[in-house]
Parts: structure tokens; sequence; C-alpha cells
């Protein structure tokens, strides 16, 4: 008997790539939402503190009650996933971040604002988990490396966004609560995504018997004991890392705007669409878009680095590297007046260098079977350390009246995460040397 080849079956049939990528645009636009909205009390904090009274330790903690979420929904949304399928409980997760940002909207005061939060963390860590399950059923096995890598690059758009258009909303408007909403707005946006996708989806589970696939991300603790000291370094890593370039972001619109003078936004004459076009032109020319250099970077040099490791592997290399970049990065910010874009070029590739090798590298110092696990371990202990340093950031900031000292916590954390990079590099190496190796080593 003939097959049918998909150009009988018509152009838009589930079995062929334009509906296959077409659920992938819609299932990419599902975190763009919380992306934006994840930064967008960062990238207004200077509005926020004047025009509420707050310290800079309150802003750090927005960001720690988020992490905190996170860490709950690593245990509880895996298993919903699992237990009522990807398309409920994306829905689910979707409109907890849409509830969560509007809470955070409306918020008469800081102890609800701290609510919507944690809402919204809730549902947006649990969202992530839900888009990867969601890519690997219906790229498994076909393009899967770059639909991920299609979908991280929508989401970062909305962190690009938030940067460089919050500020501006918060000032055209007069209100801070205008770009607020305009977080509500976009979480909104991601959730009518969310319905197409369903509908798109069922059509394809009905025309290509889809298997639901598995949160993947979960957490068995009896299979934690049995990790080998490379992966425990990884671990530690990704820790360091992470809690230095995100808390540190959490506050950076403020710090370059504080310490160097840098303009909240661009300005410029005309309507408010033009002036938007106007401020992401001109983006690394005010506080919120220096930030987003190292977002800007990721977006533009993740795919080539990923090749890079794939052809020549060294992996373990690349993390050091990355991770020592760091440390002038942040020691240069802290006791010298250099232009930050320079210093934030230095995080923007070691944004790219370390997570392009730190996350392929736990399939291959970890058993199979064990991988949720191990995934699901890194990601908790990794929002661990952004619970804390969000707020440690801010404490020291109001403490101190200066960046000064947070920039010193960080660059310690980079060094901190460049020695436990040599002590992967050589446990590894004990271990047979797979992270530096070429190719995908079994």
């Amino acid at each position: 008997m003939a097959l049918t080849s998909t150009s009988q079956l018509g152009r838009f049939h589930p079995a062929g790539a334009p509906f296959r990528f077409a659920v992938l645009l819609f299932v990419s636009i599902l975190t763009f939402g919380s992306y934006f909205a994840y930064d967008s009390v960062g990238a207004i904090a200077p509005t926020l503190i004047e025009a509420l009274g707050l310290g800079r330790e309150a802003i750090g903690q927005m960001y720690t009650l988020y992490s905190v979420a996170a860490i709950l929904s690593v245990f509880i949304g895996g298993m919903l996933i699992d237990r009522i399928g990807t398309r409920k409980a994306s829905l689910l997760f979707s409109a907890l971040v849409t509830i969560g940002a509007a809470v955070v909207a409306v918020a008469p005061n800081l102890w609800v604002l701290y609510i919507g939060r944690f809402i919204f963390g809730w549902g947006s860590e649990s969202l992530v988990v839900a888009q990867s399950a969601i890519i690997s059923r219906w790229f498994k096995g076909k393009e899967l490396a770059l639909a991920f890598g299609i979908a991280l690059t929508i989401s970062r758009l909305g962190t690009l966004f938030s940067f460089n258009t919050e500020e501006l909303i918060s000032t055209y408007f007069g209100d801070f609560r205008m770009a607020l909403w305009a977080a509500v707005l976009f979480c909104g946006f991601s959730l009518v995504a969310n319905l197409v996708y369903i509908l798109l989806d069922r059509r394809g589970e009905q025309a290509l018997k889809l298997k639901d696939e598995s949160a993947g991300d979960q957490i068995k603790v009896a299979d934690i004991r049995k990790f080998n000291p490379s992966f425990w370094f990884v671990t530690m890593l990704c820790v360091t890392f992470y809690s230095a370039i995100f808390p540190f972001t959490a506050l950076s619109t403020d710090f370059f705007h504080d310490k160097w003078g840098l303009p909240l936004t661009a300005g410029s004459e005309g309507g408010f669409l033009y002036q938007v076009f106007y401020n992401i032109i001109h983006m690394f020319t005010t506080a919120g878009g220096t930030t987003t250099i190292i977002i800007f970077a990721s977006m533009i040099l993740a795919p080539f680095f990923g090749r890079l490791v794939d052809r020549f592997g060294r992996r373990a290399s690349m993390m050091l590297v990355g991770s020592g970049l760091m440390i002038p990065a942040f020691l240069g910010m802290g006791f010298t007046m250099i232009p930050p874009a320079f210093p934030m070029i230095l995080l923007g590739a070691a944004f790219v260098m370390v997570p392009a090798a730190m996350w392929p590298s736990i399939p291959l110092i970890v058993e199979k079977n064990r991988v949720g696990t191990a995934f699901g371990l890194c990601t908790m202990v990794q929002n661990v350390g952004l619970a804390l340093f969000p707020w440690l950031n801010g404490l020291l900031r109001d403490m101190t009246e200066n960046y000064t000292a947070s920039m010193l916590m960080f660059s310690l954390l980079g060094v901190a995460g460049f020695v436990f990079a040599l002590l992967l590099r050589r446990a590894d190496a004990r271990e047979g040397g797979k992270l530096e190796q070429a190719g995908s080593p079994a």
C-alpha cells in the first residue's frame, strides 16, 4: 500500500511541518507574557521606590517570593501536568500567571503586592515546565533543539520589551500602574495563545494519535544519593551563576540610573507607538536598556554557542571561562566609573557561554532514567539562590546607600562559580572526560 504524503493530506495537516511550527509559535508565546511581567517591577524599580516609598529591599523581596513559589511548584506542578495533561495544566498555569500579574497591578499595599508575585511565580515556573512538555510532544525525534531555541528566543523577547517599554509606559501615562497593567495585558495575550494551542493540539492528537509527554523535571528522592560529583559541581555552579545574574538585573535599572545617571527612557516627541519604537532602537542608551545587553546577547549568540558545544565539546572549559568573566564585570561596575555597557558585554558573554554548556551537560553525567530528577533538583536549588540574593541585593543597597557591596557580593559568587567549574573539570577528567568530548558521548 502506498504511503499517503503530507501534500495529499493538505498543506495544514497536523503531520506537516507548517502545522507543527504553527503549534510552536503559539506555545512559544505561552511564556512571553510571564517573562515580560517577571521583570516589570525591576524595569520600573526607581519609579516604584519613589511612588510607594519603598526600599530597594522590597523590590528584591518581590523576586524572592516569586522564587519561593517556584521551589514549591517543582514538586507539584510537574505531577499535575502528568495527572491532568498538558492542555488543562498549561491553561491553569496561564490563568494563575494572569491573575497574579493583575493582583500586582491593583495591589493597594506592599503585602498584597507580595501575594500577587507569589501567585504569579507559582503559575509562571509551572508554565515553563508545561511548555517543555508540549514542545517534546510535538518535536520529539524531529527539530527538538531548534524548537526549544525558538521558544526561548520568543520568551526572552518579553524580557527585552519589559526593560525597554515599562518605564516609558509609566512616564507617558503618568501612572506606574499603567506599566503593571501592560504586564497583565501581555499575560492575557499569552493566555489567548494558550487557547489557540489547545485547539491545534486537539486536532493534532486526533489525527496523529500523539502521546502526552510527561513533565520530565520531577524529583525522585531515591535518585538523589546516586549522583556523581560532576553533577553536584554543575548544580553548585548553576546556583552561583544564576544567583549573580538575575538578582543583579532585578535592580540594575535603579543601579545604572543611580550611579551613572543613565536616563530611564530615551525620550522623544511623537505618539506613544513612535516613542516605543524610538526607545527600542536606542535601548542601550537607557538604564533599563543597558540591562538587556545580556538578554540581547543570549538571544543572538546562544544558538551559535550551542553548535560550538556540539561540534567541539569543551563544556567544562566553557563554563570555567564564562564564570570567570563575571568577576571583572561586577568588580568593574562596583569600583570604577567605566561605562556600564562594557562590563555588561562581559556578562552577556558569560550568560551565553555558561547556560549553553551547562544544561546540555546534565544528560551526559547522570543515568538516563535519572535525568528528570537531575533537572528538577538543579532547578530547585537554583531557585533557592534566586530567593535569597535579590533580597540581599536590595538590603545591602538600603544599608550602604550604594551598590558597591552588592557588586562585591556578585563578584564573589563569580569566584565561587569559577571554583566549582574548576572542580567540575577535574572531576569530569576522573570520570572519563565526557564533558570535554565533542558531540553527545554515550
